[in-house]
């Protein structure tokens, strides 16, 4: 699958060839604030976790992955874009499964490409790329009560509050905000 160039970005599926790129984003601890209180990840936890995660969700036929964003005009990494089902992780910790017919999408960007709208830009850009290949269920997003950023990117994209839940994740559980919206 393929997503189109957006006004100012490129976007390609990501690899584990990618790992450093992984890493150079998680070595910023406000980047990593809102994800796990601020501690930047060693490449051995992108290596042996991160890497191993990726892959098992990845389906480049559905467009499931990581999507590296990169400048249009410069080819510069500014960050990536996550598709999976929602819950994807959640049968290795319950009876449920992960939810096909709803796609999370999540993001993470380097800090001098915040507040100019690019992380909206992608998410929109990568949204309408799923549906135009025949997506046709829900989309959905959790964050950091606290995270800001990310829930005003939420409502950008036109997703609505749905409430605050525990997200089970077998890294750890955390309470969340989780908002929704149809394609």
């Amino acid at each position: 699958m393929k997503i189109n160039n957006s006004a100012r970005l490129s976007f390609r599926l990501m690899t584990e060839q990618d790992a450093p790129l992984w890493f150079e984003l998680d070595q910023d601890v406000e980047v990593m604030r809102y994800i796990n209180g601020g501690k930047k990840t060693s490449m051995d936890t992108i290596v042996n976790t991160f890497v191993p995660r990726v892959n098992k969700f990845t389906n480049k036929q559905k467009g499931w992955g990581l999507w590296q964003v990169n400048m249009l005009q410069t080819n510069q990494y500014i960050g990536w874009i996550l598709v999976r089902p929602m819950g994807f992780f959640s049968d290795a910790l319950e009876s449920k499964s992960p939810e096909f017919d709803n796609l999370e999408l999540g993001w993470r960007f380097k800090q001098d490409s915040w507040g100019k709208g690019y992380a909206t830009e992608a998410a929109l850009a990568i949204k309408q790329g799923l549906v135009d290949n025949g997506y046709s269920g829900k989309f959905s997003a959790i964050a950091d009560p606290d995270n800001a950023g990310s829930i005003n990117i939420m409502k950008k994209i036109g997703m609505q509050f749905i409430g605050k839940t525990l997200h089970k994740d077998p890294l750890g559980d955390s309470e969340v905000v989780y908002y929704q919206s149809g394609n």
